[in-house]
């Protein structure tokens, strides 16, 4: 993230949750083809760096430079990490590398929290060699869907826009990369690839772990400071959001979907 943008999710243990689940697999599927080894990748938020290592793994023996601008999270992702992975903090609007770094720049679940989205990938797209690739993941919440259709779950998701857009970030960024990309700079439509693929919460497994990090992190995480700092719900409306996540997640037919928007920049 920028220097002076606001991280709606924090780094809350019912956030970090979430983000030790990602892996290369089941959140840069799109990207996987350009990770040949040999590859040079900068990971743009890497947060924990699940997906990191295993950018790590598939590029060996090229190297995997992550950067993210929560000091401490930095350094935990930076504990045991592999020989050919690097990690630093860094403003993803003023990344210190030279022009041309990079044979591969990514960033999963980074453009939707920033206040100026087409900087972050005109930064992006400066340390891309040329002929590189530059590749970006986001959800779109307004695109989630789900059942039951619970009306508490429905509060929830207009209280995250809230919140979100309090902090001048865009929670439905998954529809706009293909806008951003080309305001960035990559011009024609032939310069970017732009797809979409979906997590699917559905089995009792599933439901238990989606469901479960979401009755919690909307009350113990920045989410849930920022929404009651700013009078946007009380303590008693987010129990009730709670208690909504924990119902959907003891229905046998619940069914959520989260559709993430995708682009592959050529350089």
């Amino acid at each position: 993230m920028a220097h002076g943008d606001v991280y709606t999710h924090g780094h809350q243990e019912s956030v970090l949750r979430s983000h030790r689940w990602r892996t290369a697999e089941n959140s840069a599927g799109y990207l996987l083809g350009d990770l040949l080894p040999g590859t040079n990748v900068l990971d743009v938020g890497c947060g924990p760096g699940t997906i990191t290592r295993d950018f790590a793994d598939r590029v060996a023996p090229g190297h995997v430079t992550a950067v993210d601008n929560a000091a401490g999270i930095v350094e935990q992702a930076a504990a045991d990490a592999p020989a050919n992975t690097t990690f630093q903090v860094a403003d993803v609007c003023a990344l210190p590398f030279a022009d041309g770094s990079f044979d591969v720049v990514h960033a999963h679940q980074v453009l939707q929290h920033l206040t100026d989205p087409v900087a972050a990938l005109r930064e992006m797209r400066r340390v891309c060699r040329p002929g590189g690739i530059v590749a970006a993941r986001d959800a779109d919440y307004a695109a989630m869907t789900w059942y039951p259709e619970l009306p508490a779950l429905t509060d929830w998701l207009d209280l995250y826009h809230r919140v979100a857009r309090g902090n001048d970030a865009e929670p439905d960024a998954g529809r706009r990369l293909l806008g951003w990309a080309r305001d960035a700079g990559f011009d024609g439509f032939g310069d970017v690839d732009a797809t979409a693929t979906a997590w699917c919460f559905a089995t009792p497994a599933e439901r238990e772990w989606w469901g479960g990090l979401w009755a919690d992190r909307v009350l113990d995480s920045a989410f849930a400071e920022q929404a009651l700092d700013r009078g946007l719900a009380t303590r008693a409306e987010l129990e009730r959001l709670s208690g909504a996540w924990r119902e959907w997640t003891h229905s046998d037919s619940a069914w959520f979907a989260v559709l993430n928007g995708e682009i592959r920049c050529r350089r």
